[in-house]
């Protein structure tokens, strides 16, 4: 289990392929691991070098008192990037990960080949009197209290309501309920972040943007402004998917992401 000292904090990280190919990094959204993307780096591990880290008090990796905040793990981001000598990668980032992935591309092109956004959004988040509510329960009471609002916010009605995928679905609520009350450090950065509005008009890299048409969290309209703001971007729908496509239509999401990184 690699780890590797960033800032303050034990960066918890995998390596999979050939690290003489191209890599493709992925950061993951509130409240996971680099687990939601298992799928993908099965997929992509022949042809790419993969990375996968866990967020700062989050997965396997350290819980420092401090630094949640975007900047600071967007600064984490590139202090990983530079200290696994990864030179320039595909940086795909899921919502929270989305919201590093914009800074790093916005801040430092040089580290970038192209940027993958997926259900994330450029603007301040709308929901913060509802996410701090929860976020209180769970210092109070801690996640399990609140795991059955969370899934309905982090998966579309499609996934949460196939009972084919019932062990799947059992699956993340399992490793949803590993957090522990210090998540709320982690979740109170992401719900106080400043927009990126202007800023993403700097973005020159290549930039996917995807979100999944039944996304609650960050809906459609969040990704339609992002690639109006980003001119050479493309926008892809991954359909029936909510805030974790990644999870809940991986082959369609593989698909995307490889024709994206042909083209």
């Amino acid at each position: 289990m690699p780890t590797i000292e960033i800032n303050g904090c034990n960066y918890y990280y995998e390596s999979h392929g050939n690290p003489a190919n191209e890599t493709m990094l992925f950061s993951h959204g509130l409240l996971w691991s680099g687990k939601m993307f298992r799928k993908q780096v099965d997929f992509f591990k022949d042809r790419y070098h993969i990375i996968t880290y866990d967020q700062r008090g989050q997965g396997q990796s350290s819980v420092p008192e401090t630094g949640y905040e975007l900047d600071q793990l967007y600064l984490d981001a590139v202090g990983l990037i530079e200290k696994l000598n990864l030179q320039k990668v595909h940086f795909i980032g899921l919502s929270m990960g989305g919201f590093i992935g914009m800074r790093v591309a916005a801040r430092r092109p040089d580290l970038l080949h192209s940027l993958i956004l997926m259900e994330t959004s450029a603007e301040l988040e709308p929901s913060t009197a509802k996410y701090s509510l929860l976020n209180t329960i769970v210092k109070l009471f801690g996640v399990k209290a609140i795991v059955n609002p969370v899934m309905k916010i982090m998966f579309g009605d499609k996934f949460l309501n196939d009972p084919a995928r019932k062990e799947e679905k059992a699956f993340w609520i399992g490793e949803l309920l590993k957090n522990k009350k210090t998540i709320t450090r982690a979740v109170r950065g992401i719900i106080r972040r400043k927009g990126m509005e202007e800023e993403i008009t700097k973005i020159t890299c290549p930039v996917l943007v995807m979100v999944g048409t039944q996304d609650k969290a960050t809906v459609p309209a969040k990704a339609e402004f992002i690639h109006k703001q980003i001119p050479q971007s493309k926008l892809a729908y991954v359909e029936g998917a909510g805030h974790s496509s990644s999870i809940e239509e991986p082959d369609l999401v593989n698909d995307i992401i490889k024709g994206f990184l042909k083209s």
